[in-house]
Formats: structure tokens, C-alpha cells, sequence
């Protein structure tokens, strides 16, 4: 049986599958060829990142294709109940990639709070000529131990999340629909792992003053609008800095900047953006904004865990 990773695949991923009789292609297909391609060369799945989308046309022109995998979390590329409806199984990797994730939100929150994101780029131009001057300028950051994190969605990635924040000495505050309480497990080498206990609430307007850092980890609301707009800005603790590694357009991009630019935020992180790959050049070029070009899940270890666990996944259903 053939599968076409058309946005790529891990060589464990790969490994475990030719271990169990299938044969895997990693040639990258253009979108608008992907339909003759599938049916031309008999694929029974079809593996996607978020560079290919699934539409319903793709898949009514490719009868034969049984499974659809998305290597990571969110299927917003993919139409995932149509697909369920006439019988095509649809799967991701929903634990594979937190940890990756969890990790560059750390990152970001440290660089937002330490004007890494800025440093970065004006060290190498005038360092030698404004030493001084960068470093006045860099000299009034704030330290992440004491301070309040507010995570929107407390999935595997927000639960990550928590347990890298409390280890950095911080408050968690929980928001999610679901709001049983929830253990959560701190890492820590040579010892056993002590847990702490975190309940979310579920109405982010009631905490949203006491943050001091908010992450997102949610898609955008069902109408397809932001999560967070001009609205929750102006509730916000003044000089409060937000970060967003979960989907494009959660928050308002356009209130973002005004947010920004009035004060009211002081630093903003993006790893993710509306128009991708084509986000737009101001907030590239904001200096209170740190940004990454969706990388989230994009580690070694975390792509190994995403193709093993399509791979096991895809086993399960065709044997």
C-alpha cells in the first residue's frame, strides 16, 4: 500500500512503515496536481502538514484514499467532518509535538521580557558605536519568576506549558471550557517529580486583569473571529505581554498593533500568522514584536514523535 507524505515524514516514521509493508513518498506534489497524482499512482492515505490542504474537492476526486493524517495538532487545513461522514479516516498527532511547543513559548516569553527579540538585531549593526546607549535601552526587563501566565486552552500544549512555567517560579492561571482540576507534573532531574494542582476557569474575562503574560493555545472562535481583540486588550494589565504559537488570527492583528503601539501591551510573541505564508511586513517589522515562522512542533524530537505516532496510527487502521 502506498502513502503520500506530501509535507514530509520523520525517517522513524518511514522506518515503521516499511517495517509493515508500506511504501512511503516524500515528493513534494503542488497542490493543484494532488488529485491526478493520488489517483494516477494508486495512494490509500494521504499525510499533510500545514503546507497542503484537504478540501472537500480533493477528496471526492480521490475515492481511493482511505486515511488522511495531519502531522500535528490542528486540522484547520483539512475538512475533517465531511471526511469522517463518508467514511474516510481522518487522524493527527494531537501529544507529539507540547513539548516543542511548550518550549518556544518559554523562549518567547523570555525574549519578550528581556528585549532579546530587539538586541538580537541592533547588536550586530551599532553595537560597536551605541554600547552604551543598547544597553540603557535593554536595561529595564522584567523577570518571569513571580509573575501571573495566563494559558488560553489547557490541552497537552497548555499543560505543558503550566509545568515549564511553575518550574520558572510562576503563577498559572487556567482557561478553558473544562474545568476539573488538573495535575500537573514538574520534571525534575534526579528526583521525584513533584505535581501541582491547577483548576481551570472558564470565562477568560474574569481573570484577564491579572495577568501579567497571556499565552493562546485555542483556534479561532466558531464564527471564525478572534479570541482576543480590542475588547480583551482594554482589559488587560497595563504592560502586559501576549503570546500566540496556536493558530493565525486568534488575535486580531490589526488591534494587536494599535494595543502596541498605545502602551497598553508592552511586548507581543507570533509564532503563527493570518495570512501564512504571507504574513504581513508590519508585524514582522514591529520592535515589540518577537516573531518565528511557525515552528512550534518544529524539533528533532518532536518530528520523530510525530512520525512515529502517524505511522502506528496508520498501521492500526489498514491492519
Amino acid at each position: 500500500m502506498k502513502i503520500l507524505a506530501n509535507d514530509g515524514i520523520s525517517k522513524e516514521g518511514i522506518d515503521l512503515l516499511t517495517q509493515n509493508g508500506f511504501e512511503v513518498v516524500t515528493a513534494k506534489v503542488e497542490q493543484d496536481q494532488l488529485a491526478e497524482a493520488i489517483n494516477k499512482e494508486g495512494y490509500v492515505a494521504l499525510l499533510v502538514r500545514s503546507a497542503t490542504t484537504v478540501r472537500k474537492d480533493l477528496i471526492d476526486a480521490c475515492p481511493n484514499m482511505k486515511l488522511i493524517g495531519r502531522g500535528g495538532v490542528g486540522m484547520d487545513n483539512i475538512d475533517v467532518e465531511y471526511a469522517r461522514s463518508i467514511g474516510r479516516e481522518v487522524i493527527n498527532t494531537p501529544g507529539a509535538s507540547s513539548q516543542s511547543v511548550a518550549e518556544l513559548v518559554m523562549t518567547h516569553m523570555f525574549s519578550i521580557s528581556r528585549f532579546m527579540n530587539d538586541s538580537y538585531k541592533q547588536m550586530p549593526a551599532n553595537g560597536v558605536a551605541e554600547f552604551n546607549t543598547l544597553k540603557k535601552k535593554y536595561g529595564k526587563g522584567v523577570e518571569l519568576r513571580g509573575k501571573t501566565l495566563g494559558i488560553v486552552g489547557f490541552g497537552r500544549i497548555g499543560q505543558a506549558l503550566a509545568s515549564y512555567a511553575l518550574g520558572c517560579g510562576m503563577k498559572v492561571i487556567a482557561v478553558d471550557m473544562f474545568t476539573n482540576p488538573v495535575q500537573i507534573e514538574i520534571p525534575i532531574e534526579g528526583m521525584t517529580n513533584p505535581t501541582v494542582t491547577v483548576t481551570p476557569v472558564s470565562d477568560l474575562n474574569s481573570v484577564i486583569g491579572e495577568l501579567d503574560y497571556l499565552s493562546l493555545h485555542v483556534p479561532k472562535q466558531a464564527d471564525g473571529s478572534a479570541v482576543i481583540t480590542s475588547t480583551e486588550f482594554a482589559k488587560m494589565k497595563d504592560g502586559a505581554r501576549i503570546i500566540n504559537a496556536a493558530r493565525g488570527g486568534v488575535i486580531d492583528e490589526d488591534d494587536l498593533i494599535k494595543a502596541l503601539d498605545s502602551g497598553k501591551i508592552s511586548y507581543a510573541a507570533l509564532d503563527v500568522f493570518e495570512n501564512e505564508p504571507n504574513p504581513r511586513a508590519d508585524l514582522l517589522q514591529h520592535n515589540k514584536i518577537a516573531s518565528s515562522p511557525h515552528i512550534g512542533a518544529a524539533t528533532n524530537e518532536a518530528q520523530g514523535r510525530i512520525g512515529t505516532e502517524l505511522a502506528e496510527k496508520i498501521i492500526a487502521y489498514f491492519k
